[in-house]
């Protein structure tokens, strides 16, 4: 494994003792490949993904050139949030996913908030 890829799983385990997802206010996880991103709403006190959008689904995917951008970034935070907020889910708690909150993860939660979502 990559040093760089084993620090973040390591900041992302230490994060994770304090941000927990219930069903009042489920976490929303961030994920990022080179390529695509990824974004999902989970209720942690049952182990379940009650939301989730990515990059590569069909509503998105025919609009971008490339998954892995600022842009695609922004869509996928608005795709998921207008999601949560049709499930009925108005309020996350943010889970970076041990990334720094700049650039593509920023992007993404400011597509989410865009959408109505709040944290």
């Amino acid at each position: 494994m990559f040093d760089r890829e084993r620090l973040r799983k390591k900041r992302h385990r230490r994060v994770r003792k304090c941000v927990v997802g219930s069903a009042a206010r489920p976490r929303l996880n961030v994920f990022r490949s080179l390529s695509h991103i990824y974004a999902q709403v989970i209720d942690d006190t049952v182990g379940k993904t009650i939301v989730s959008a990515s990059s590569i689904d069909s509503e998105i995917k025919g609009k971008l050139k490339t998954g892995g951008n600022v842009e695609a970034a922004k869509m996928v935070g608005e795709l998921v949030g207008k999601r949560a907020i049709e499930k009925g889910i108005e309020s996350v708690v943010f889970d970076r996913g041990g990334y720094r909150y700049h650039g593509r993860v920023a992007a993404l939660a400011d597509g989410a908030r865009a959408a109505g979502l709040k944290f």
